[in-house]
């Protein structure tokens, strides 16, 4: 089989490897598509997350979709189709005891925070436990069930925020965890979400996707105190500065976009005068299984993705999901011969 391999800083390829075969608990998968990260992003352009340098090759990917090909229990049929929650996790600990997305030495599909690094999802087949795997409904294609994963992420940071419940929402960073966010935001029952972003053709696909607004910064200024709720999506100090701001008296940031493990200036005054909070969102635990079900009901989703393009082209697709003002989500179809696809946000669609 084949497989997309990073072996270090703008070092990508498609590499024969050998076909894995699944032991006792396990489940090989025949994967379909895999969604393209910003974690995913940094291992090929810098060769390193943060402080997770590849070190080794690494198969990248944490998002996909696809069918079962072997299950040595038979508790799944083959061509079942499926999605995966890509945790493994480590040691529970005092006070987190019902968070295992948070206890110390798990491990996540694509990654390279472990030695052996944890290969991930950017191959033909790829084995995983059997509890990560969930099987989709019906109402689920499998190209949409890519989405699961970054719904997630989402549908996770809004439960760190408390209810949204008819809450006036910002959502600060329109690329594909900002976009499934205000879904997520506006699924859970918020009254108005905007969305805020410097580049306008993420914008453009927000408004798409049924946000009530949208701020194009800086020539836009976002209003001070305005927002019960702010899901910080971007990860850069001003946009940070911003999001603190921008929240209510009392209200809540949730911080999503990751930022280095060292200093940036940040102006968190506004945060202190206002008694503000100001919470972390990591991942997700349970929240995939609602990403499913969410994805079933809502087809318009799909609109996230806008670019499926051939494991062949791998570092076309890499150049392409680095362009946040022409791409959306990008995917990757493992198993695709086909010519590549834009999705059905695109101006190529659109004209």
């Amino acid at each position: 089989m084949q497989s997309i391999v990073i072996n270090g800083k703008l070092d990508l390829g498609l590499e024969g490897v050998p076909m894995p075969e699944p032991e006792p608990g396990q489940i090989r998968l025949r994967v379909d598509y895999v969604g393209i990260c910003g974690s995913d992003l940094h291992y090929y352009y810098e060769g390193a997350n943060g402080a997770f340098v590849v070190r080794e090759p690494l198969v990248p990917g944490h998002e996909l979709s696809g069918e079962v090909d072997l299950d040595p229990e038979g508790t799944l049929a083959p061509g079942t189709p499926v999605t995966v929650h890509p945790a493994r996790f480590g040691t529970p600990r005092p006070h987190i005891e019902d968070d295992p997305h948070l206890w110390p030495g798990g491990s996540y599909l694509g990654s390279a925070s472990t030695r052996p690094h944890t290969q991930g999802a950017m191959s033909e087949y790829l084995i995983v436990d059997s509890g990560m795997v969930r099987v989709l409904p019906e109402a689920l294609p499998v190209r949409r069930a890519v989405l699961a994963e970054p719904l997630a992420v989402g549908l996770h940071a809004v439960s760190r925020a408390g209810s949204v419940d008819s809450a006036e929402v910002l959502v600060s960073g329109a690329g594909p965890i900002g976009l499934l966010t205000a879904a997520a935001a506006r699924i859970r029952g918020a009254a108005r979400v905007t969305v805020s972003d410097v580049l306008p053709e993420p914008l453009t696909r927000a408004l798409e996707l049924g946000a009530d607004a949208v701020i194009r910064v800086p020539e836009q200024d976002v209003p001070d105190e305005r927002f019960d709720v702010v899901f910080e999506c971007a990860g850069a100090p001003s946009a940070i500065s911003g999001a603190v701001r921008a929240v209510r008296r009392r209200g809540t940031v949730v911080q999503i976009g990751m930022v280095p493990d060292q200093p940036r200036p940040v102006c968190l005054a506004p945060l202190v005068a206002k008694e503000a909070a100001l919470v972390g969102a990591f991942r997700f635990h349970q929240e995939i299984d609602e990403a499913v079900r969410v994805l079933a009901e809502h087809p318009e989703l799909e609109q996230v993705i806008t670019h499926v393009i051939p494991a062949g082209e791998a570092v076309a697709a890499f150049e392409t999901a680095r362009d946040a003002a022409g791409s959306g989500k990008v995917v990757i179809d493992m198993h695709g011969h086909r010519r590549s696809e834009v999705g059905p946000t695109s101006p190529a669609q659109r004209v």
